[in-house]
C-alpha cells in the first residue's frame, strides 16, 4: 500500500518537474535574441566596457575604455539605432 502511494507521488512530480520543464523551455526560446540578420552596429553609444566586438582602439569585446566611444558599437535591433540620440551605424572617421 505505502509502495503504491509512493510510487504515484513520484509520478506525480515527475509530471509537474516535466510541465516545469517545457514551461520554461518555451519561455527561453520566446525571449530569444533575434537573429544577427535582424540586428545592425550601433556606434557611439556604448558605456564603457560594454562594447561588442573589437574596435580601433581595443582588440576585444568589453574593452571600450569610455563613454559614447564612436569608434565602438553595440549590436542593437535593425532600425534602432537611428532612434539613440548620438548613434551612427558607421564608425566615426577619423
Amino acid at each position: 500500500m505505502q509502495t503504491t502511494i509512493t510510487t504515484r507521488r513520484t509520478a506525480s512530480h515527475l509530471g509537474l518537474g516535466l510541465i516545469v520543464a517545457t514551461a520554461v523551455a518555451g519561455a527561453t526560446l520566446a525571449a530569444a535574441p533575434a537573429k544577427a540578420a535582424d540586428m545592425e552596429k550601433c556606434y557611439g553609444v556604448v558605456k564603457a566596457g560594454h562594447n561588442d566586438c573589437k574596435t580601433d582602439s581595443n582588440s576585444c569585446a568589453g574593452h571600450a575604455t569610455k563613454d559614447r566611444d564612436p569608434g565602438a558599437f553595440i549590436a542593437v535591433p535593425a532600425g534602432t539605432c537611428a532612434k539613440i540620440a548620438g548613434g551612427s551605424t558607421e564608425p566615426a572617421k577619423k
